[in-house]
């Protein structure tokens, strides 16, 4: 008992972090991470990582299929800490990175304001400007994109973890963000098995692209042969155009969801979203896309 009291929350790794408590941290790892680092190595590099941050900021926290994912930025927003903690408060991830700022980007949002493309409560898995909230971020191609997936009860699935249908998300409806006409359409890509091997020769898997007058959407890694839209169909804000699927490269059913200047993801640039509604979709957040 007296054990489990002394562990650190994981609300307050980064003032322990600060404070130098890097003995008790080590002592918090879990074991294959402790195989990993020693723990004077541990404390050299804790030393080093936080020298000269003064503070941390909590960014982002997201509580997912037993784990309790934190991630923390410097008072300067110029290095970041992420720890994964699991049902026992071991720490079995622990992390620091510099973080590179795209300022002049994050200023410039899209032109038209869009919805959320699906409807109900989504949860935001990747979604944010630094690399630790949002891994997309280190991509200009893909650098205000979104991961989204469906979870109830702190998991996004629900039996054989190997099935897609056991996805909440999955076979969920996808809806156009915004009035456009439909300018790609993928739609016989198989969906992979979920935590296997995933198709990294069609990164996109099955995908819908919109074009918003000049700004385009993409909605990516849909269920096979769900597209219900071809090139050169219009579409209203709020049309179905296909369902959350396990295409491409992905590991598990999501929605990855994204507006770029181009109709080439990836020779185009994504552009920071204008949300309807005034959303702020942020990793570990739960966004409502209405009925």
């Amino acid at each position: 008992m007296g054990n489990e009291a002394s562990k650190i929350e994981p609300e307050d790794l980064a003032k322990f972090m600060l404070d130098g408590e890097y003995t008790r941290i080590y002592k918090q790892l879990s074991k294959d991470f402790q195989a990993q680092v020693g723990e004077e190595e541990f404390k050299s590099v804790a030393a080093d990582a936080t020298a000269g941050i003064e503070s941390f900021k909590a960014s982002s926290s997201l509580k997912l299929n037993g784990l309790d994912q934190r991630i923390w930025l410097s008072s300067s927003h110029d290095t970041g800490m992420l720890a994964a903690f699991d049902q026992d408060n071991v720490i079995v991830a622990l992390q620091f990175q510099p973080l590179e700022q795209h300022a002049d980007t994050d200023q410039i949002y899209t032109k038209a304001a869009y919805d959320w493309p699906m409807h109900g409560d989504w949860f935001v898995f990747w979604g944010g400007t630094n690399v630790f909230d949002n891994y997309h971020y280190a991509h200009p191609s893909q650098r205000y994109a979104y991961d989204i997936i469906q979870e109830k009860n702190g998991m996004s699935y629900e039996g054989d973890p190997a099935k897609n249908e056991s996805y909440y998300a999955f076979g969920q409806d996808v809806v156009a963000p915004a009035d456009g006409t439909v300018v790609e359409v993928v739609n016989d890509i198989a969906d992979n098995e979920p935590v296997g091997v995933m198709n990294e020769k069609a990164p996109a898997g099955n995908v819908v692209v919109i074009d918003h007058g000049g700004e385009y959407s993409y909605l990516a890694h849909l269920k096979k042969g769900s597209a219900m839209v071809k090139v050169g169909d219009q579409v209203k804000r709020g049309d179905k155009v296909g369902e959350v699927g396990n295409s491409g490269n992905s590991s598990e059913a999501h929605m990855h969801f994204q507006v770029s200047d181009g109709s080439d993801l990836f020779e185009s640039k994504s552009i920071r979203i204008k949300w309807s509604n005034d959303l702020d979709p942020t990793r570990g957040k739960t966004i409502n896309g209405g009925k």
